[in-house]
């Protein structure tokens, strides 16, 4: 799997990592720990690890009236190489003053590219996987929602914001993913057949990224295809695993990459298995897909796995191949011999099982 590094910051001087930990709320507080304790057990192969408990989420909102303190944001600006965040319990309803803070965190750090790499574990070593994409989402921008009250009763309205800074952005990150890949091929996805302004600007600019000034074909050996929403997630089920085999990179604004990479992850099992990055020019943050899952709360069956594969990522993004190599390795092996699994996996194992198991394979 490749996934970066990118925008890589100078890594050569580095004497420590400090990496900053946000737990946040639901299973979050159990997955980011585990993530936590694989990346301590590599050891020599990245600089010491130091890392920096700060606070958002839900739970904080309900305790301070605030889901992102100031002081995470200028704590990881500031003083944090990289992140990792868990999940958020956000309300189904409006709740006056609150806002989602990874949304939010995304924004203040400029992490504008959700990176969501989908991939089967062969069953043997050697094998080429069933499934092996990465959707690439745009993640500073889309729907915006307001709620009026009017004579007849509320309004809502959800406004969408589509810039050509933003989509050019997103567009030659993807390109460079798929520069990285074996098969190199880029597949847009859009709406433009109905949202012919909004998406319609997204599908042109990212089409004309291998047009921009000083790339001088740097691209030219990139496939470019594009594919409709609705027919990208059809194509995608399971009983289409052959047809998902055409989709190497694919790149869609904020909504579609999050339903897309979410849809994806029933072709390899279970959401608790989908690591991401939200990476910017500057920082870079871990993020498991899945959600808060308040259902398994406290009962110690979440799934690390998908939080170890996203500090995988993480450390891949910041130029530490070898260590990232390690935690996928010790990922695929546990998930191959299928002996220590969580129930998200049809198995019957603990996340500490788990996560033990990871860690006599690093």
């Amino acid at each position: 799997m490749f996934c970066g590094p990118l925008r890589s910051l100078s890594t050569s001087a580095r004497q420590t990592l400090k990496i900053g930990l946000i737990p946040a709320d639901g299973i979050g507080r159990e997955v980011i720990p585990a993530a936590k304790a694989a990346i301590e057990a590599l050891g020599s192969d990245i600089p010491k690890p130091q890392f920096i408990d700060l606070l958002a989420g839900w739970e904080t909102f309900t305790k301070t009236g605030v889901a992102l303190p100031q002081e995470t944001v200028d704590v990881l600006r500031n003083e944090c190489d990289c992140a990792l965040f868990g999940s958020v319990s956000s309300p189904s309803k409006k709740v006056t003053g609150y806002s989602s803070p990874i949304v939010a965190l995304r924004k203040e750090l400029d992490l504008y590219a959700n990176i969501r790499p989908v991939l089967s574990v062969a069953p043997e070593v050697g094998q080429q996987p069933v499934v092996d994409l990465i959707v690439v989402r745009e993640n500073t921008e889309c729907l915006q929602e307001v709620q009026t009250t009017t004579d007849t009763g509320k309004e809502a309205r959800a406004t969408r914001v589509i810039t050509e800074r933003a989509s050019r952005r997103i567009g030659q990150m993807a390109f460079e993913l798929a520069l990285a890949r074996p098969r190199k091929h880029l597949t847009i996805i859009h709406k433009s057949n109905v949202l012919s302004i909004t998406d319609g600007l997204f599908r042109e600019t990212v089409r004309k990224v291998p047009t921009l000034p000083g790339i001088d074909g740097k691209y030219d050996g990139v496939t470019i295809m594009e594919q409709l929403v609705d027919s990208a997630v059809y194509r995608l089920f399971p009983h289409h695993v052959s047809e998902n085999r055409v989709f190497d990179i694919m790149v869609a604004p904020n909504l579609y990459g999050d339903i897309l990479s979410d849809a994806a992850a029933a072709l390899v099992g279970s959401l608790g298995l989908v690591p991401s990055v939200n990476a910017g020019d500057n920082f870079v943050m871990g993020e498991p897909v899945h959600g808060s899952a308040p259902d398994i709360v406290g009962k110690g069956i979440a799934n690390p796995l998908a939080s170890i594969r996203s500090a995988a990522l993480m450390l891949r993004h910041l130029g530490y191949t070898v260590g990232a190599d390690r935690l996928d390795t010790a990922v695929d092996q546990v998930i191959r011999e299928g002996t220590t699994l969580t129930p998200d996996l049809q198995g019957k194992s603990s996340t500490t099982d788990v996560l033990e198991a990871v860690l006599r394979r690093i």
